[in-house]
């Protein structure tokens, strides 16, 4: 009975929370509840960190180097296709980089932005093959605690985001996001390829100097909020989330910097790998 009385009240909490969700993105995959995308995203982690590990174990691994590079190349041109929707959607068209609040208009820019929200929370959920590439090519100990919970929190965290603020300040990280992936996945592209693609990645060390950067202006941008006298973004909530998630990551990136470039130490391997794909993948 007081199962039944608690179950109910959730109910009607989660009734009265969804009041506020944005119309617009009503009919868009997955957006109906958050329940598919709590499927998806455990069947993932018990894939990655069970199942998976298991049904490899007495197989040999599978090399998948052209399948790995046409992923990699994929998620590049998606990114950079992302990067411009964004810009068009705001970022280059209006936004001010300070309190840019969600603009719940159907104008064609305001609809551009939803669409835009969506197809980068949906390619949260493609990003998770990079995990499933590193089980069935046997790389376990590349699955790491933190790489899990990066794939696990991103598309978690963002159906809300989408759910109810698809635009404005909070998409910010999203933009520079993608930017990186672009060349991220450029790097693993070419990995993939072959030795005879690794002359052209001398840049390489440069790739933990532009992941920190990237959580640098996340966090600094989104710390804005917090100094604004009357900023009237409509969620506040979520740029705790993103900050907290920034500077979460900025703090590992910069404990790996130190140890790697400063003590001239490398980190132990499962944090480094949870930091940082290693040139194989």
């Amino acid at each position: 009975m007081a199962f039944s009385n608690l179950t109910s009240k959730a109910a009607l909490i989660y009734g009265e929370w969804m009041k506020d969700a944005d119309p617009r993105v009503e009919g868009l995959p997955l957006m109906s509840s958050p329940v598919p995308q709590a499927v998806i995203i455990g069947a993932y982690i018990y894939f990655v960190t069970s199942l998976g590990p298991k049904l490899m174990e007495n197989r040999k691994p599978f090399e998948l180097r052209q399948t790995m590079a046409f992923y990699n190349f994929a998620v590049v041109a998606l990114s950079l296709y992302m990067t411009y929707e964004f810009l068009m959607s705001g970022w280059a068209t209006g936004y001010s980089f300070r309190c840019d609040i969600v603009d719940y208009s159907r104008s064609p820019t305001a609809l551009r932005m939803v669409q835009t929200c969506w197809l980068y929370y949906f390619s949260k959920f493609i990003e998770l093959l990079d995990t499933v590439f590193f089980v069935l090519r046997k790389k376990n100990s590349q699955v790491s605690f933190l790489h899990v919970l990066h794939h696990s929190i991103m598309p978690w965290t963002w159906w809300f985001g989408v759910k109810f603020a698809p635009g404005g300040l909070g998409t910010f990280h999203a933009l520079v996001n993608c930017i990186v992936h672009v060349i991220m996945y450029t790097y693993y592209g070419l990995c993939a390829l072959g030795p005879a693609y690794y002359k052209y990645l001398w840049w390489k060390k440069y790739m933990t100097s532009i992941q920190l950067v990237q959580f640098i202006i996340i966090t600094v941008h989104i710390g804005q909020i917090y100094f604004m006298d009357d900023c009237q973004y409509q969620f506040p909530v979520f740029m705790f989330i993103i900050w907290a998630y920034g500077f979460m990551f900025l703090i590992l990136f910069l404990h790996f910097w130190y140890h790697a470039y400063t003590k001239g130490k490398r980190l132990p391997k499962a944090l480094k790998n949870g930091i940082n794909k290693s040139k194989d993948q």
